[in-house]
């Protein structure tokens, strides 16, 4: 005997339950509206609109000041809402249409709750985020008041079967997502290639520290304590620097810092033979781990443009000027005594020619879109030490994540130029 598709008459009980259900629907609808905007409002677009004097501002901001909460209340009326629905749906298909009815009734009510009371208003709410949190909030302000100690209850529980700190806040978006919207923005022209290098470089910064952008102690330019004045202003006049480090014993023991202007004005006063020490001022020294962001502030505080970066063992590493904090933001800044050289170079064949192996990993994979392994080592030099495992000699050859870097010069113990090719791979032989 087959089952017949009506069961019974539709009834006024059964309108009413239909009504309940498209109220149901449309409090659903409202509630994805209100989880879409509470996820993607940050704080500081909160208190963007809080300023404009926006109405409703101020209980968008209490809302992300208190966000795990309201969040969890929300989540919580959204399943219930739907949970009810359903269930109200399946009632009256099945005292209408019987079972096949409830099939029916299911696929549809999917279909129809996932378009009006998810997809359109999420969509919705995410291309008019502000308009979205601005009009939703009383809504979760009041669910949250209402719902929230059953929601504190629900994750309570949850804590004890998956141990943890629960939801936190953010950050939504992560570096990699902002650089890759900077990208975006920068080919469709919303934004200049410039300005999107100034925020790549703003990133960047807050990452980086002395030992990437020091000069390291083998370029350095110092003064030993007793080095006459008048020979100093010399050495001073050919390197077209400013500012020296003083030492006494060796480099490892700088002791001040002399500036080229105090020379020149101890020189024209008839003290050329004085010893450089007397002119010298404080040194400022920092870890080579010290983060630059924070390096710049201290600088800024202290009114000096130099200091001596030190390794872990007290011995110096190299040193940092302000200059060089300023150009890991904006660039290289040539003055007239910069020799305009190019650090590296394309050659006709693609390959990357390195004109100096200090040249940072990092920055030479940003700037020739490569891929080279970053490590404990920071300059392109460093890689070929590390991966040689002793001091490379001209013609030395390196095969590493699909390069092959071939040192070409070496000065003493330290790289010089390299080039840089592509390794391609060997296809494989055909059979005939």
């Amino acid at each position: 005997m087959g089952v017949g598709l009506i069961a019974v008459a539709f009834t006024a009980t059964d309108g009413v339950l239909l009504g309940v259900v498209v109220l149901l629907i449309v409090l659903s609808a409202a509630i994805a509206v209100a989880e879409t905007a509470i996820t993607r409002i940050s704080r500081s677009r909160a208190q963007a609109l809080a300023d404009q004097g926006r109405k409703r501002a101020s209980m968008v901001l209490e809302i992300v000041g208190n966000f795990e909460r309201s969040l969890n209340a929300i989540y919580l009326v959204a399943l219930a809402l739907q949970t009810v629905q359903a269930a109200i749906t399946g009632i009256v298909a099945s005292r209408v249409f019987g079972t096949w009815g409830v099939v029916v009734a299911t696929l549809v009510n999917v279909v129809l709750v996932f378009i009006v009371a998810e997809a359109a208003p999420k969509t919705w709410a995410l291309q008019h985020t502000d308009k979205a949190a601005l009009a939703t909030a009383p809504l979760i302000i009041a669910v949250g008041r209402m719902f929230r100690w059953i929601a504190d209850v629900l994750i309570s529980i949850t804590n004890v079967i998956l141990p943890g700190k629960g939801l936190e806040q953010g950050p939504f978006v992560t570096e990699e997502e902002i650089i890759a919207l900077m990208g975006e923005a920068a080919e469709a022209s919303v934004i200049e290639e410039e300005e999107r290098d100034l925020i790549e470089s703003i990133i960047d910064f807050g990452d980086t520290v002395a030992r990437e952008i020091m000069v390291p102690r083998t370029d350095m330019v110092s003064f030993e304590a007793a080095y006459r004045v008048a020979d100093c202003v010399e050495i001073a006049l050919f390197n077209g620097l400013s500012r020296f480090p003083v030492y006494r014993d060796n480099v490892d023991d700088v002791v001040g810092i002399v500036y080229a202007k105090d020379m020149m004005r101890a020189e024209r006063d008839q003290r050329g033979d004085d010893e450089v020490e007397s002119l010298m001022r404080a040194a400022y020294f920092v870890p080579e781990t010290k983060r630059v962001a924070e390096l710049l502030r201290e600088m800024q505080s202290r009114s000096t443009h130099i200091a001596i970066v030190v390794d872990e063992y007290g011995g110096t590493a190299g040193l940092v000027t302000l200059e060089d904090l300023l150009e890991e933001l904006v660039g290289d800044i040539a003055d007239e005594f910069d020799q305009e050289v190019a650090p590296a170079e394309v050659l006709p064949g693609g390959e990357i020619l390195v004109h100096d192996a200090s040249f940072n990993v990092d920055d030479l994979n940003d700037r020739y879109d490569l891929a080279l392994p970053e490590g404990d080592w920071d300059s392109l030099g460093g890689l070929v030490f590390s991966e040689l495992g002793r001091v490379p000699v001209v013609g030395d050859v390196v095969a590493v994540d699909g390069y092959e870097l071939e040192v070409q010069t070496v000065d003493g113990r330290r790289v010089g130029r390299v080039r840089i090719s592509a390794l391609v791979a060997d296809e494989p032989a055909s059979s005939e």
